[in-house]
């Protein structure tokens, strides 16, 4: 069965019921039909005071292109905490619709272990990137009317993109203002892709409306003639965005396939973005359960580097526990197999894969100072032999390995993991971050690339060169980075899966964030507008008769 059947063939409870388990005030919810909701600030308020549950977040080794199941496991663990007893609440991000219609599909789980309503929570949802693709273009247009207008702040460059939330390529580079009107100054112009307009970010890490607000307008749109930073705030914009935004600023309910209640809200990509849900949601979740499961995107070295350097930095919070999610495929993916041979059993791959495995868990360990623990991510496919492999292999690093099965099993194939987290969240821990605020950008990039990812070199074009001294001219120089890279290896480079090939970071530019508040450093070929592949998963979403959506996993 497709994933959308075995969601279809589940009775979900109304919203009403969750958020009665969630213990959530019916009052504070607004409804979105019967099994989504929006939680109101109300709510958010209500449970300020509470006591803070332990905080579970869900990573994983490099992945193959298609992923590892990361929101899969944390599902499972979820419903696997539930099924133990545990009041649980999961918080998880928002599936774009650029991977939904490309090469990833949806991202609500898999098998057993799904969120639902599948098809709207990968589809329109409640709106919350619509309004975020609208907030951005308002700000574009705003800026190309000012200028239009006479200029009056003089804009000279202007930096910020329109965006889309799909995968276009086509839109990377545009030339715009065309139609020979009089005042209307052609330029060459951009897309990015919506989960990577800072606007998503800043709705991420955002603490309330006024507190969004003032981040909204603390974008920087372009620079002046002088080369001083224009801001949204100077075009007094700020308050239309927040108006269009008021309704995303507040998180999601659904529930699992289990009624496991599920926050979700937000969702900015990891490899080109800071990969987390919003801190809105996680200590609303924290807030309201006994144990909150989050997810960071991709690999540990870019989401839970960013979940631990950006988002625990600004929202005060730090895991209690780290569950690294890895597959027997992941591992011969990286252990040098072709793709269309990873089915096959492999132990000598295995051996070469764990590699990348070990240096996720030394980075978790004895970089962060977090206690880890890997999950399995069990397949049909996988032999005996091989999971043994990994167990003796792990068992030697002191790191203990749990099978979790929920794809086919729901909760009780994550009974065993969810017993071992119990256990794990309680014992001590030497919580530190990847560097210091303090320390200057250059320094930062250099620490990421050489104890993170491993480089043994940094290479810094010119341009970046420009931007770092730039940056730091304008005081921004504090602020947490954001690395923008491919997440299929810890260099840059995506072919360069092999741990022990010596590898160096190219940092090609780097980009100011003031409202959101960080640094993005782009490396080597990433793209903030990705591209669809040859064959799409466009081509096999449909509506039959009956109204169903088929082809959707």
């Amino acid at each position: 069965m497709e994933d959308i059947e075995i969601a279809r063939s589940v009775k979900l409870n109304r919203i009403e019921e969750i958020a009665k388990r969630a213990g959530i005030d019916e009052e504070n919810l607004e409804l979105y039909g019967k099994y989504k909701a929006k939680i109101t600030e109300e709510e958010i308020k209500r449970v300020e005071k509470n006591k803070d549950g332990k905080l579970i977040l869900v990573t994983a080794m490099s992945p193959t292109p298609l992923g590892e199941g990361k929101t899969t496991i944390s599902i499972a663990i979820a419903d696997g905490l539930s099924r133990l007893g545990k009041k649980t609440i999961l918080a998880l991000r928002e599936p774009s619709l650029g991977p939904v219609f490309g090469i990833k599909g949806g991202a609500t789980g898999g098998g057993r272990a799904q969120v639902a309503p599948m098809e709207d929570i990968n589809l329109h949802f409640t709106g919350d990137i619509h309004a975020i693709t609208s907030a951005n273009n308002l700000l574009s247009a705003v800026i190309d009317n000012h200028i239009y207008y006479g200029n009056e702040l003089q804009i000279e460059k202007v930096t910020w993109k329109r965006c889309v939330d799909l995968n276009d390529r086509q839109l990377r580079t545009v030339e715009t203002g065309l139609s020979g009107e009089k005042n209307i100054v052609p330029r060459t112009d951009g897309f990015d892709i919506t989960v990577a307009s800072e606007i998503m970010a800043i709705l991420c890490l955002s603490k309330n409306i006024e507190d969004l607000k003032e981040k909204l307008g603390n974008i920087i749109i372009g620079f002046n003639k002088e080369g001083v930073p224009v801001y949204a705030k100077d075009l007094k914009v700020e308050g239309s965005m927040a108006v269009l935004l008021k309704d995303a600023l507040n998180p999601n309910l659904v529930q699992t396939l289990e009624h496991t209640p599920c926050i979700i809200h937000g969702g900015p990509f990891a490899n080109i973005a800071h990969g987390c849900n919003s801190i809105r949601a996680t200590k609303l979740g924290m807030k309201l359960a006994d144990y909150a499961i989050t997810e960071a995107g991709f690999g540990a070295d870019l989401g839970a580097e960013k979940f631990i350097d950006i988002k625990c930095r600004k929202a005060k919070i730090k895991p209690d526990a780290v569950v690294c999610v890895a597959t027997i495929k992941a591992l011969k993916y990286h252990g040098g197999i072709e793709k269309d041979k990873i089915l096959e059993p492999n132990v000598d791959a295995i051996k070469i894969g764990m590699e990348n495995l070990l240096r996720h868990i030394d980075n978790l360990k004895n970089k962060f100072g977090l206690n880890v623990i890997v999950a399995l991510n069990k397949f049909y496919t996988d032999t005996e032999d091989e999971i043994q492999l990994i167990r003796e292999t792990l068992a030697k690093k002191e790191v203990q390995l749990s099978l979790v099965e929920s794809w086919e099993k729901g909760s009780e194939g994550a009974i065993d993991i969810g017993n071992k987290l119990i256990k794990l969240v309680e014992e001590p821990q030497d919580f530190r971050y990847a560097y210091e605020l303090d320390d200057d950008i250059k320094t930062k990039i250099k620490k990421i690339s050489f104890n993170i990812y491993g480089a043994n070199e940094i290479e810094i074009s010119e341009q970046a060169q420009k931007d770092i001294e730039n940056i730091e001219n304008l005081g921004y120089g504090k602020l947490p980075i954001c690395f923008a890279k491919t997440p299929l290896s810890f260099s840059d480079d995506a072919k360069k899966i092999k741990i022990d090939e010596p590898f160096k970071i190219y940092v090609r530019e780097i980009s100011l964030k003031a409202g959101a508040g960080f640094i993005v450093i782009i490396a080597g070929k990433i793209m903030t507008m990705p591209g669809l592949p040859k064959v799409p998963s466009a081509e096999k979403i449909d509506i039959n008769e009956n109204g169903d959506i088929v082809g959707l996993f």
